[in-house]
């Protein structure tokens, strides 16, 4: 087997694998976790002007924000271990970094991702452009990848470096990095090459013209002998004027009344509620216009989960001081998405 299980988990935990790195002698950004609100706005906050807060695990740049210096963050993100981590400022006028996919000990194919406009993750998940950059790969980079990958045990991996004042450095290292942006930039699909080394581990012998040759073609269709899953039970779609909802934003989860409001676009949660829970970072704000009070409010704005019968969602939620209201969360039409509301529908406290 190649990347067995009990080394991708390691792998996955992206602060402990930069750890592992740096006790290689790997070069990676500087990086601070801490496990309370306390201890990770007040401990080492790094010495770089600006950082990057973000899940110990995640994947295609999922919920990561730049900081500044003075910033106040939450040491979780959607309920997983968050930390923060040095902001390598290439000065590029298009941020940019490079893959580097490895297979066994070599590299089979490198490319630059450009962030799009207005952004500075270059993940192509989230629209970030590809490059071919096997021939331009600097050794350097190429003997960190290899390294990198070696140091976590991995048979095969997709290395993320960024070169800042001529010195590289390994930003992450991706046990499931996908094949499309890679094979759209360079024409070269990993998959032979990795089944290729799990042939040759288990004894066999490869053609290695007949393994470049079906690298040329990326093949994502799906099996015949694919297991057909049971479907899951579907959710129910119909959703009353009042429901009994729970909220997490990591550190706890609370179970409150809220009800449901098609006029308003997004949800809010009551000040306490979001206490409770440990909501936070506050991602940005916004100004609305309250139906209590003269004039428009700024409120903050923050990342929260949100259940509904047996389905979570994600949402970016206002805070407002809702003391002087019946129910302490609003289910905007940003969570009601998809529901029917049933107005005679209430559900009551106990």
């Amino acid at each position: 087997m190649l990347n067995p299980p009990a080394v991708v988990v390691r792998a996955l935990h992206k602060y402990g694998a930069a750890a592992t790195l740096t006790a290689a002698g790997i070069r990676v950004p500087d990086a601070y976790i801490a496990f309370s609100n306390r201890t990770i706005n007040e401990g080492n906050r790094l010495t770089s002007e600006k950082a990057v807060h973000k899940s110990a695990i995640g994947t295609n740049g999922d919920r990561m924000a730049v900081i500044d210096a003075g910033d106040l963050v939450a040491p979780h993100i959607a309920r997983r271990r968050a930390f923060i981590q040095e902001f390598i400022d290439t000065g590029a006028e298009r941020p940019f970094d490079v893959r580097a996919y490895v297979v066994g000990d070599r590299v089979v194919g490198a490319m630059k991702r450009y962030a799009p406009s207005d952004e500075w993750r270059t993940n192509v998940a989230v629209g970030g452009e590809v490059e071919d950059f096997t021939g331009d790969l600097p050794e350097e980079a190429a003997r960190f990848a290899r390294e990198a990958a070696d140091a976590l045990d991995l048979d095969y991996a997709g290395v993320d470096l960024l070169c800042r004042d001529g010195e590289w450095y390994v930003l992450e290292v991706n046990t499931t990095a996908g094949f499309k942006g890679l094979f759209e930039a360079t024409g070269v699909s990993p998959a032979p090459y990795i089944a290729a080394l799990a042939i040759e581990r288990g004894g066999g012998r490869v053609d290695p013209d007949r393994v470049a040759s079906l690298a040329a073609v990326l093949d994502d269709s799906v099996p015949e002998c694919k297991p057909s899953l049971d479907p899951e039970p579907e959710a129910s779609t119909t959703i009353g004027y009042t429901e009994r909802v729970t909220v997490s934003a990591g550190q706890r989860a609370i179970e409150v009344i809220g009800k449901s409001d098609t006029g308003a676009r997004r949800t809010s949660i009551d000040l306490d509620v979001a206490a409770e829970i440990g909501a936070g970072p506050i991602v940005d704000t916004v100004r609305v216009k309250s139906g209590s009070r003269a004039g428009r409010q700024k409120r903050p704005l923050v990342e929260i989960d949100l259940k509904i019968g047996n389905r979570w969602r994600t949402v970016t939620a206002s805070i407002e001081n809702r003391n002087h209201m019946t129910y302490p969360v609003l289910l905007g039409r940003d969570i009601l998405d998809g529901y029917h509301v049933d107005v005679t529908r209430r559900e009551r406290e106990e």
